[in-house]
């Protein structure tokens, strides 16, 4: 069983509540782990109440949810490791490459600074943040259509559209205008420290038919860690899109996370 010492801590990423990993922290606790989800800076409890109050979240960046997460690393009684989804993943880079934690695990992982590839399909995932500039400093809710091509283009549309009523709230659009911008700013706070030699082990896990955050974008991520001499590690879902967490299989991926932290002995 893994030391009971060692916290777990899950990181959604934009569009999905804390609640979301619901499932996961069954599946972690029952491996014997000590779990927390806890949410985005002004997240509230809920989705129904997220959806009723979006200003809530808006006009959050990334450095305000690392510190967030920080915050809540420095008062475990252990370092932690972390499983981050998408925007949650690259924070789960970023909080790794600053020896914040353990080790990470990251999941179709938002594009870091120095990833260069755009495909078209996470440029058309993005659209409804990017169509109006004033998103930078909104929240913003995803249709159900919108979220059948960002998040369930892998899934059958009853699935899809279930997944959509029960988990996705609006999300702050910064982190998007943050990132897209990263390669051309010099402090960008989309930067991850990918050449830390005393970090722990990172996993990347990325879906073959992710639309959001396609396979290109993950490789290109691995890339950035080549001059790291830490364990960095890649694993495909060939046949799972960017709602791998949430959906009828996001068993299969908690069970490879979990089998992973066992062989490096966490």
């Amino acid at each position: 069983m893994p030391d009971k010492t060692n916290p777990v801590v899950f990181i959604h990423g934009l569009w999905l509540h804390k609640s979301s990993w619901g499932p996961w922290e069954s599946a972690f606790e029952q491996s014997g782990y000590r779990v927390l989800a806890p949410g985005w800076p002004g997240e509230p409890e809920t989705v129904e109440l997220a959806r009723a109050n979006p200003d809530s979240v808006a006009d959050k960046g990334i450095d305000d949810v690392v510190e967030h997460f920080a915050s809540i690393i420095a008062g475990l009684d252990a370092s932690p490791v972390l499983v981050g989804h998408s925007f949650g993943g690259m924070i789960a880079e970023k909080l790794l490459g600053q020896n914040r934690a353990t080790a990470a695990i990251a999941i179709d992982a938002a594009q870091i600074k120095g990833v260069l590839p755009l495909p078209l399909s996470s440029l058309r995932s993005t659209l409804p943040v990017f169509k109006n500039p004033e998103n930078r400093h909104r929240a913003v809710m995803l249709t159900a259509e919108q979220f059948r091509y960002s998040f369930g283009n892998a899934l059958t549309g009853e699935e899809s559209a279930k997944l959509w009523e029960e988990w996705v709230v609006p999300s702050p659009g910064k982190p998007l205008f943050e990132a897209a911008a990263a390669n051309f700013s010099l402090h960008s706070p989309a930067k991850v420290d990918t050449k830390n030699e005393e970090r722990g082990p990172l996993l990347l896990i990325m879906g073959g038919q992710d639309h959001t955050v396609p396979e290109a974008i993950t490789k290109s991520t691995l890339k950035q860690y080549r001059y790291s001499p830490q364990v960095t590690e890649l694993l495909e879902f060939k046949d799972r899109g960017h709602s791998l967490t949430i959906d009828s299989g996001s068993g299969d991926v908690a069970k490879a996370c979990l089998s992973w932290l066992s062989d490096k002995g966490l």
